[in-house]
């Protein structure tokens, strides 16, 4: 495997050390499952707490970074050019449900593109990362997008709006996982072959972008500067131009 950079670096070891207190928090959701008051109000809290630990890796190591993150913790540094996006948990609702499918996805955002990105799935102990012009790699093995040419053999993921979702359903072999980091990540790895969503934030796929040009695919343009983001889409190369055309509503 290449090296990585120091930025790189620094982003697995904060998404490390917020994985252990949330495969701890995760294991208490099963007890909480069966009470009354239920486990969201421990689910914000978990998600908070991983925020706070990964903010303050990453400005322990660049202090003068700005962030932008889900849960508030987002503000400007004194270094306007370079920005961590940040969403500590991705797929709340999977864990808020005892569902081992989530994930902490880390970006960093330099001159207005993404330099480096990583998505780490605590539960399964999978982690997914590139850096520009330096590959896209899972668990430190090389990673590319699937090179599927027909759709009716290909597997796509959304996490859309029912109607989307089941319009695109009707033509597309589909899934609905819960994590549009997963998903995105499952696509560079080729687990997947395309991931397509309208009306979501910049946290939930700042990562998942340069993962999927890194690992050969191709997306839509997407406006960085704005948290809400109207649609993406992302392939393979081999079909992209197809699905785009196939694609209801998009």
């Amino acid at each position: 495997m290449n090296s990585i950079s120091a930025n790189l670096n620094v982003m697995v070891k904060a998404s490390e050390k917020a994985s252990k207190n949330l495969i701890r928090d995760f294991g208490e959701i099963e007890k909480l499952q069966v009470s009354i008051k239920g486990p969201s109000d421990f689910v914000t809290n978990a998600d908070t707490k991983a925020e706070k630990i990964i903010i303050e890796e990453l400005i322990k190591s660049r202090p003068n970074y700005s962030v932008v993150s889900e849960e508030g913790g987002s503000f400007v540094g004194k270094d306007k050019d370079n920005v961590w996006i940040i969403d500590p948990i991705d797929g709340t609702t999977n864990f808020l449900h005892g569902v081992p499918h989530f994930a902490i996805s880390i970006a960093l955002k330099s001159k207005g593109e993404i330099i480096s990105g990583l998505i780490y799935d605590p539960i399964k102990d999978e982690m997914f990362f590139a850096e520009k012009n330096n590959g896209a790699y899972f668990n430190n093995k090389r990673i590319r997008v699937s090179k599927r040419k027909k759709l009716d053999d290909c597997l796509f993921t959304s996490g859309d709006a029912e109607k989307n979702y089941n319009d695109n359903k009707k033509k597309f072999n589909m899934r609905k996982s819960g994590s549009a980091a997963l998903d995105l990540a499952y696509v560079a790895a080729g687990r997947y072959d395309g991931y397509f969503q309208k009306n979501i934030k910049l946290w939930d796929i700042a990562a998942g972008i340069i993962l999927i040009l890194e690992a050969g695919g191709q997306i839509n343009k997407i406006d960085l500067e704005n948290n809400n983001i109207p649609k993406i889409i992302a392939s393979g190369s081999i079909i992209y131009e197809e699905l785009v055309r196939n694609l209801n509503n998009f």
